[in-house]
């Protein structure tokens, strides 16, 4: 497969549209048709289903869509760091994480770094820890900050010495919001917005899965999450209170929210994870070798 013809692909399937796309590219459109008519001949699989509306992607057009995102944007990181091999410290260090106040400790490296080398920049990925370790693995990104168990064969990670704590994101008219910490038996029956579980791995999803089960009760999930923030805003409306980490949504002053702490106290411990034998560009490694020093310094 043509990297050029990629793009293309990528161009069409965004636009729905061969005419516009030729245009932005200033191709004529039946050059642009013809390639990539070529690549699904190339694939043995129909990858657009053209109409008089536009074109839409077919089930094999949107798979492939994720992998080209993915190709082009291994490609364009490969591309940046050969482009940055020299014994100047610049490029970018990529990073994925999910939402959580220990991300402080990466942006504090981040300030030292740029202001001891200003031409490195950081780009940041924000997903679950499923996301996470899928971009870990593929070589998307240099490292990430995991919640879930690692394999240690596989990765190399340092514990993040700020923790973050586990609770109850509600309206302060609930009457949840009475409390000062909240018993899992106390949230039976209340309706919950609670983080997404893809494979059910992470802290939070086993502490829900023994609560239940131990205290003989039933939970009533009204939402999944993946992002707090929105999380928040379907609090805020009154679909229900939110199980999350604190310090992520600012509960102070004239907030309609408060944030009580699960009882008994659960933190969430995270860590700063890379694959093992990773090859880094000059910043990545540059990078690592400032925060492990900054996690032995940490106070």
């Amino acid at each position: 497969m043509d990297i050029r013809v990629l793009k293309y692909f990528l161009a069409v399937a965004r636009e729905q549209s061969f005419s516009q796309v030729a245009n932005m590219l200033y191709l004529s459109q039946p050059t642009l048709s013809r390639q990539l008519h070529e690549l699904e001949q190339e694939l043995g699989r129909q990858l657009f289903v053209r109409g008089n509306k536009g074109v839409t992607l077919t089930e094999d057009g949107m798979m492939l869509r994720k992998r080209a995102e993915e190709i082009i944007e291994l490609v364009e990181k490969t591309e940046e760091e050969l482009k940055h091999n020299s014994d100047h410290i610049n490029g970018t260090v990529y990073i994925g994480a999910g939402e959580t106040y220990a991300f402080k400790l990466i942006a504090d490296t981040g300030k030292k770094i740029q202001n001891k080398y200003p031409d490195v920049k950081l780009s940041i990925f924000s997903g679950d820890g499923s996301d996470v370790l899928e971009r870990l693995d593929k070589g998307l990104i240099d490292f990430g900050v995991i919640f879930q168990e690692l394999d240690d064969t596989k990765y190399e990670s340092v514990e993040i010495p700020l923790h973050d704590t586990w609770g109850v994101l509600t309206r302060r008219d609930s009457p949840l919001a009475q409390k000062s910490e909240i018993d899992f038996s106390e949230l039976a029956e209340h309706p919950l917005i609670i983080p997404r579980q893809p494979n059910h791995t992470t802290l939070i999803s086993k502490l829900i899965e023994e609560q239940t089960q131990k205290k003989k009760i039933n939970i009533n999930v009204v939402s999944e999450y993946n992002l707090v923030y929105n999380a928040s805003v379907l609090v805020k409306e009154g679909m229900g209170s939110a199980i999350t980490l604190d310090k992520l949504i600012n509960v102070s002053g004239n907030s309609e929210m408060c944030f009580i702490p699960l009882k008994p106290l659960t933190e969430a411990v995270c860590r700063f994870a890379w694959k093992r034998y990773s090859v880094f560009s000059k910043a990545a490694d540059k990078f690592l070798e400032m925060f492990l020093e900054d996690m032995k310094n940490y106070k």
